[in-house]
């Protein structure tokens, strides 16, 4: 995974359905931007702040991960 990505800016962002309106964990990517071989993805409480670039093929993991509680919240 990087934190570097493709210029972004004028990108209409989709916040998850799973981001909820209690202002707690808010993750939004771009649907309708293709970038070859990675999702971007951002914090939708910091939208100037950086954006994570996952590679497609380690998206089931990334996700999953996020599910299960295998990452850490920071």
């Amino acid at each position: 995974m990087s934190t570097t990505s493709p210029d972004l800016s004028g990108v209409e962002w989709l916040k998850s359905s799973h981001s909820g309106n209690g202002g707690g964990s808010c993750v939004e990517w771009p649907p309708s931007l293709e970038i070859v071989g990675v999702i971007p993805v951002r914090d939708s409480k910091r939208p100037q702040g950086p954006v994570l670039t996952v590679p497609k093929a380690a998206w089931p993991a990334f996700t999953g991960a996020i599910r299960g509680g295998g990452l850490p919240a920071g």
